[in-house]
């Protein structure tokens, strides 16, 4: 399978009762479907997985195999504690239709790099479909190493690895040592390096909100090769990128994004908390500059007249408000 293009981890939006909203959830799949991107994942870190009932998770995978409709690839995320967890939402999602799964290190447990291979294979036996693997040590406390990435390519099920470790080695080894895995970029603010490096995808949350802008770096880099384009778009979406990676509040911020401009957003499952004032402030002020500054570098880069995205920004702010804190 190629992994090209941009991969929204799309979020779960919930009531406010906390229960799944499936309208919302569909809602979403349709908007990121009709602004361009490549693919979707369900019940990744993004969409809080780790906050669902097993029920709530199939259900999605559910949900988003009758929506998506074929209309594009779907991935299911099968992040889970614990190895037999993990092998049986693989199986449920090859069974209900997945045309991937997301596989990350279990957390807690801190297995060595054998141990986390054999969790691999486990899954792998269990789903028997393309991988991208999902390298983040920050959440799962373990790396992905040189002898686990070795040993699990071996099997050609193994197809790809979104690196969101922060290192920039990392990409260099992975570029240079494991070219045979494709590369997708998983740290927001490393974008313009991944694809420097060979990257052709990018799994990021900031196609929940962002669609758009993130298809127009992907496609400056990857596609036409316009690195002088791809840098100003960068730079615009740093300011955005920092506070969303450097807040502390990464789902929180996304979930504001999306109902900012109108999109179902809804608040996060507890432990976390909703956001404050403050950071919302920022997060209204990077999503304007960002937004304004990328419409004119796209402009100028076609000659023509600045163009605004069609988005539906909220006429009523107390809707962010009652949904967001």
């Amino acid at each position: 399978m190629k992994f090209e293009g941009i991969y929204p981890p799309i979020i779960t939006p919930f009531r406010d009762d906390m229960s799944v909203d499936d309208g919302a959830f569909a809602e979403m799949i349709e908007f990121m479907i009709d602004k361009g991107v490549h693919g979707i994942i369900v019940a990744g870190t993004t969409g809080e997985y780790y906050a669902l009932s097993q029920d709530e998770r199939l259900a999605l995978y559910r949900r988003a195999h009758d929506v998506i409709n074929g209309r594009l690839p779907w991935f299911a995320g099968v992040g889970d504690i614990s190895t037999d967890g993990s092998a049986a939402y693989g199986a449920a999602a090859r069974e209900i239709g997945a045309d991937a799964i997301l596989v990350n290190a279990p957390y807690y447990s801190l297995p060595t790099e054998r141990e986390l291979v054999s969790h691999c294979f486990a899954v792998d036996r269990a789903a028997r479909l393309p991988v991208m693997l999902y390298n983040y040590p920050g959440r799962t406390g373990v790396n992905m190493g040189e002898e686990f990435l070795e040993r699990v390519s071996r099997s050609a099920n193994f197809q790809a690895i979104k690196e969101a470790s922060g290192d920039i080695n990392r990409i260099h080894l992975l570029a240079r040592e494991f070219p045979h895995i494709q590369l997708s970029c998983g740290a927001d603010d490393q974008t313009l390096e991944f694809f420097a490096w060979g990257a052709t995808s990018w799994v990021t949350a900031l196609g929940n909100f962002f669609p758009e802008e993130s298809i127009a770096l992907y496609e400056a880099c990857v596609v036409d090769g316009d690195y002088t384009t791809g840098r100003k778009l960068m730079s615009a979406l740093l300011p955005l990128t920092t506070v969303l990676e450097r807040g502390g509040k990464f789902l929180q911020c996304t979930k504001f994004a999306c109902e900012f401009y109108g999109l179902p957003g809804g608040p996060p499952r507890k432990p976390l908390r909703p956001m404050k004032k403050e950071l919302k402030r920022q997060m209204r002020e990077v999503l304007e500059t960002a937004k304004t500054t990328i419409q004119r570098i796209l402009a100028e880069r076609d000659g023509g007249e600045e163009k605004e995205v069609p988005y539906v920004r909220l006429a009523d702010e107390r809707r962010i408000r009652g949904h967001s804190g």
